[in-house]
């Protein structure tokens, strides 16, 4: 997967689809597969199939404020590699492109720098100076150069109370902020990952025979609701070969041991070994209950045999 965050580095010509997409959820995936088809066809082979996002968020730049993301750089290239996408293109998003109007963003960047021959974009996609463009006028501009754009219908699904909703980065960062775990997976289409090195912590899990590993996240990952949940956790045994191992991953402060930075710890169970230094990725399957204080250390350890119990009962 190339990741291209400068113009020299980008491989052209280019088949593109054209937003954000922070977190690869279904209604993305809606937006990706014309470019996936398109290059697996004969018409656009030659064609270099590209995700165009900005770097940073365009909300970023105006806010001044840092985001949380669902899916930081490194965990978006990964994820559109595995399902076809050869090229992720950052545009640096500053004050001389968000300056552009819908036409010279046209001309400037998708002509000139991406030679774009394909697009696709969300039905609600807005672009150029204010967000003045629509999908309906790319389209429109991106005809006078020969370039075809998809305007894909946005992707909608049954919320907890059977009522249809767009599914949308937004409500699935309130539903994670929820502990529904369940319904944020359905919206993405895969569970909801979080990929760190594993560090030294304080070792207070072997000391009560719940061995942990402690994740060093990207500070920019959205974090979940605070709590204990099922997980499998993937194990890289080699560069083609991984081994799922089921766990138990607590977010959160640790109060019952007077814990006051958050940390990320999964337990995996009925497995031992060495795994400092290791990149793992946890996927969360199911939310078991909120972050509590218990009276003591050995009412903590009861708990936590009940949690691997219940992460056992749901597979």
């Amino acid at each position: 997967m190339l990741v291209a965050s400068s113009v020299e580095q980008i491989r052209t010509p280019t088949a593109i689809a054209l937003g954000n997409f922070d977190g690869i959820h279904q209604g993305h995936r809606t937006v990706l597969q014309p470019i996936i088809d398109a290059c697996s066809s004969g018409k656009y082979s030659s064609i270099c199939s590209s995700v165009v996002s900005f770097s940073p968020h365009p909300r970023e730049f105006f806010s001044g404020g840092k985001l949380q993301l669902l899916t930081p750089i490194p965990q978006k290239a990964e994820i559109i590699s595995d399902i076809g996408i050869e090229q992720l293109v950052l545009l640096p998003f500053n004050r001389d492109l968000a300056s552009l109007s819908p036409q010279q963003f046209v001309e400037q960047i998708i002509v000139e720098q991406l030679q774009a021959k394909l697009i696709s974009v969300g039905r609600d996609f807005r672009f150029g100076y204010q967000r003045k463009g629509t999908g309906q006028d790319l389209q429109n501009i991106a005809a006078d150069f020969g370039i075809k754009v998809h305007l894909n219908s946005l992707h909608k699904c049954k919320n907890r109370n059977q009522e249809t909703v767009r599914v949308s980065s937004s409500l699935i960062r309130q539903r994670l902020s929820e502990g529904d775990i369940t319904t944020a997976n359905e919206m993405l289409g895969r569970p909801y990952s979080l990929m760190g090195k594993v560090v030294t912590g304080q070792q207070l899990g072997r000391t009560i025979g719940f061995p942990t590993a402690n994740l060093q996240l990207p500070p920019e990952k959205f974090l979940p609701r605070y709590g204990v949940y099922a997980a499998d956790v993937l194990l890289e045994q080699t560069t083609t070969k991984q081994t799922t191992i089921k766990g138990v991953m607590n977010i959160g402060h640790r109060p019952t041991v007077a814990g006051e930075a958050t940390t990320i710890e999964v337990h995996l169970l009925n497995w031992s070994g060495d795994l400092y230094g290791q990149t793992l990725k946890v996927h969360l399957l199911r939310f078991l209950r909120p972050e509590q204080k218990f009276s003591s250390v050995e009412a903590l350890k009861q708990q936590i045999t009940k949690d691997c119990q219940s992460a056992f009962d749901h597979w």
